[in-house]
């Protein structure tokens, strides 16, 4: 019996348009992700939650980002926190830890 190799292009399984070139910088900072998928609604279509905290000001310093995306913060008390960006438009999200933790990445831009 031949095993079938099916190859998927990565582009597939990136975020939309307004987050894509950001993603692709995080990803080549080699910070890890932790997590990719619809996150916990049928609102959020591809979020991608890395091991790192984002500077939000030095990441809008750096990257023109589009006004439909919006930063995040969720603070949960049982559901999980993160802090990030998220595309109003698309639904799609970049996130990293809530609070800046001592020793983790900080990633900004």
């Amino acid at each position: 019996m031949r095993r079938l190799t099916l190859v998927i292009p990565g582009y597939l399984f990136m975020t939309c348009e307004h987050l894509r070139a950001l993603e692709e910088t995080i990803l080549d900072a080699g910070i890890r992700e932790t997590f990719r998928g619809a996150a916990w609604s049928s609102n959020c279509r591809e979020w991608v939650c890395f091991d790192c905290w984002f500077d939000l000001a030095a990441i809008r310093r750096r990257h023109q980002l589009p006004l439909c995306v919006t930063d995040h913060e969720h603070r949960g008390t049982h559901d999980g926190s993160e802090r990030g960006l998220v595309c109003q438009e698309c639904h799609d999200a970049l996130m990293g830890g809530y609070e800046q933790l001592p020793g983790q990445t900080i990633f900004a831009g």
